[in-house]
């Protein structure tokens, strides 16, 4: 089978961990990583022509959306609700969930029908709306939370037409990259990217098709919607 592996996102910290982990596993016939110019997520256009160059490789096998927005500039994550802004909010929406939505709009059809295949995008727990006791940060949470609904979403619709594919949303912890280092607090658990990559793709080898549509954490745990 010449089943290659995709990750978007592969500048980043994880994404380029989980690209290096794949490689050196050697499960695929190729290993893809796609991030800017390359595939940009608020460029609809670039999706399509991004999923077409994959397609010309091979069945993508294992797509994995490694891709968030927390901050930037003009984009930080809002203590209160005074501090909404609807372009920040915009963007945050564009990247988090618009951008993974239109990855699996082209990327869903090209995956293989008659075998074992996955869909995984990086959530973040504090898109749980039944976890959120602390409350702030409106544009990220609900970005995510809105991830988590495509994702289950799409999981239903794939069920009908790849019955082996799985579909899932995953939180990778806290992860030593540029998104989460200003906000980690102490006594959290702060992994490395490579060892977030390797529990990561560790909890995707052991997915079944009945867990699609789920949010689970990095071992495969479900965590509340």
């Amino acid at each position: 089978m010449d089943d290659v592996a995709v990750v978007v996102g592969a500048s980043g910290g994880i994404g380029a961990a989980l690209l290096e982990e794949l490689r050196d596993r050697g499960r695929f016939a190729r290993v893809i990583g796609l991030s800017r110019p390359d595939l940009d997520l608020t460029d609809p256009a670039g999706i399509a022509r991004a999923a077409g160059h994959v397609a010309a490789s091979g069945a993508p096998a294992l797509v994995i959306v490694a891709t968030g927005l927390l901050h930037g500039p003009g984009i930080e994550p809002e203590k209160t609700i005074r501090a909404l802004d609807p372009e920040a909010m915009a963007r945050a929406f564009a990247v988090n969930a618009i951008g993974p939505a239109l990855v699996l709009k082209h990327f869903l059809p090209l995956m293989p029908r008659d075998r074992r295949s996955v869909f995984a995008v990086l959530s973040a727990k504090v898109g749980s709306i039944g976890d959120n006791r602390l409350g702030g940060w409106y544009s990220y949470r609900a970005s995510k939370a809105a991830l988590n609904q495509i994702v289950r979403t799409a999981a239903v619709e794939l069920r009908r037409t790849h019955p082996r594919a799985v579909c899932v949303a995953f939180h990778p912890g806290t992860v030593a990259t540029g998104l989460s280092r200003k906000f980690a607090k102490t006594g959290l658990q702060v992994q490395q990217p490579p060892e977030a990559a390797r529990a990561l793709l560790d909890s995707i080898d052991r997915l079944a098709p009945e867990q699609s549509g789920g949010f689970l954490d990095r071992f495969g745990a479900p965590i509340p919607w």
